[in-house]
């Protein structure tokens, strides 16, 4: 059989075929696991204000059967976040346009335009928007599900955040805020 038959068989039978370092493994997709694919314009996207910070939630797990978050931040220069710990979720920060200042664990240094910062799960972080001009990044969260804590954070009223309702939202959610 030539390749192009092959994989139209095996797809069409529900499995898929991998080669893995120890040998050919077969993977069984269930139908209801079967991801379909989305197009997201420059300007589409649920737009949320997650006390400050600025996001339009791109991808959700609904979209990405739980497995990531694509989120957009634009934000001005001093919207940050304090120093937290997420329990339940490793996260990928990728600046677009502008500058962030992240802290990950011991270290901390500027992002610009192209560069990127990895935040473990249980690894400290934090980040804020520094320079004289907004900055555009791009947030992916591994597996998703933090995109409802962001979007209950968003349903808080205007104004000065009331922390302690912020701490209890997130805890709920495993992410845990530290003393600075």
């Amino acid at each position: 059989m030539n390749r192009k038959q092959f994989l139209k068989t095996s797809i069409s039978a529900g499995t898929l075929l991998t080669i893995m370092p120890q040998g050919l493994n077969a993977i069984t997709i269930a139908p209801s696991k079967i991801v379909n694919p989305k197009i997201i314009r420059a300007d589409e996207g649920k737009l949320i204000n997650v006390i400050g910070d600025i996001q339009t939630i791109k991808l959700t797990g609904k979209d990405t059967n739980g497995m990531f978050t694509l989120i957009e931040e634009e934000n001005d220069p001093g919207v940050g976040i304090p120093p937290h710990v997420h329990q339940n979720e490793d996260e990928v920060f990728r600046v677009l346009e502008g500058e962030m200042e992240i802290t990950v664990g011991d270290i901390t240094t500027t992002l610009k335009a192209g560069d990127m910062a990895f935040g473990p799960r249980g690894v400290p972080h934090s980040w804020r928007i520094i320079g004289d001009k907004k900055a555009k990044v791009i947030l992916s969260v591994f597996p998703s599900g933090i995109e409802t804590m962001f979007e209950e954070l968003g349903k808080l009223p205007p104004g000065p955040p009331d922390f302690p309702k912020v701490a209890e939202i997130c805890g709920r959610y495993g992410i845990t805020f530290l003393n600075s």
